[in-house]
């Protein structure tokens, strides 16, 4: 039968896209009542198109500049979980030293506990240390947790390396700091921009190890979470589809300049 060969054929492809549709319908849903004008104070039913939440995407209070706060704390976190990460990582895969396994065992211990221990156990240091919560609180709890994304990416990048490029540049004459920036950072760079964007996301998104840490300050998964207790304004979906498409064209970009030096390099 014409019909089942073919099926057969492209079985592989179509549980693939089936499966990327069901993970960006969510995505697809959030676009479309972004231009929803809802009657009612949730914008859970469709009623007419609308631009004017895209026209004031700032327009519902405090809503900015929670989303200004998440988008500081991120930043800071990934610069933080990054550096912190990368070291480790590079310590973990290039030298041996005592208790090298246990820090290995406790570097996963992070992603493997569930949030809400983590964000319990976290509080209850602050309270011991009597630190006030807030910002500085959250960007510690969250360097903390990104920090194991990090390493786990970097190190999986680092033990890939070959080792005869760096021999072959020492060769050359060629310094540590000089071999280091020149042929080790460039060639660790996609694990470590990996593991960056990783910490970011993880960051902006978090609201357990949140709200657990976060005393008076709010951040953007805050203000959606309290705005869905009395009402979803548009704007909230405005800002989900903004960060989505540029989330989208941020890797169509970095796919198109790999592709670009690919094509050169060959």
């Amino acid at each position: 039968m014409p019909f089942v060969n073919w099926l057969r054929r492209r079985l592989v492809v179509l549980a693939g896209l089936l499966t990327l549709g069901y993970l960006l319908l969510p995505n697809v849903i959030v676009t479309v009542f972004s231009f929803n004008e809802p009657k009612g104070r949730f914008n859970y039913e469709w009623q007419r198109f609308s631009l004017n939440a895209w026209k004031d995407p700032c327009g519902v209070s405090d809503l900015c500049g929670s989303l200004s706060v998440s988008l500081q704390i991120a930043v800071w976190a990934t610069l933080g979980a990054t550096l912190l990460g990368t070291l480790i990582a590079f310590a973990l895969a290039r030298y041996r030293f005592r208790a090298r396994g246990a820090v290995n065992s406790l570097i996963f211990l992070p992603m493997a506990m569930p949030e809400v221990v983590m964000a319990a156990s976290l509080l209850t240091l602050f309270l011991n240390m009597g630190a006030q919560l807030g910002f500085w609180t959250i960007l510690i709890a969250h360097i903390t947790f990104c920090l194991s994304f990090v390493v786990t990416a970097v190190k999986a990048r680092v033990m890939s390396m070959d080792p005869t490029l760096e021999e072959a540049a020492r060769d050359l004459y060629a310094g540590p700091f000089q071999t280091f920036v020149r042929v080790t950072l460039p060639i660790a760079a996609p694990g470590i921009a990996a593991g960056a964007l990783l910490a970011f996301a993880l960051s902006f998104d978090d609201f357990i190890i949140t709200h657990f840490n976060a005393g008076s300050t709010v951040t953007f998964p805050m203000f959606v979470w309290g705005s869905a207790q009395r009402g979803t304004p548009v704007q909230i979906n405005v800002i989900g589809t903004a960060m989505f498409v540029s989330a989208v064209l941020f890797v169509l970009v970095s796919m198109a300049v790999g592709n670009r030096r690919a094509r050169q390099q060959a």
